[in-house]
């Protein structure tokens, strides 16, 4: 998982809290969305990393 979307995913975690605190089920929504986006960028990194990987081997 590259830092992106590790810091998406704290950053969404830190605002689903707060909106669970307060009440605002925007920011709460907003929170879930940042995580699942981070979510999303930790696959694509993943999936890439496995292509280079096949790539690789078979370019030996």
């Amino acid at each position: 998982m590259d830092d992106n979307s590790a810091m998406d995913k704290m950053k969404g975690k830190a605002k689903e809290a707060v909106g669970k605190l307060t009440g605002d089920k925007r920011k709460e929504t907003e929170g879930k969305t940042d995580q699942a986006k981070g979510g999303a960028k930790g696959a694509m990194g993943d999936a890439k990393d496995r292509a280079q990987g096949m790539k690789d081997s078979l370019d030996d």
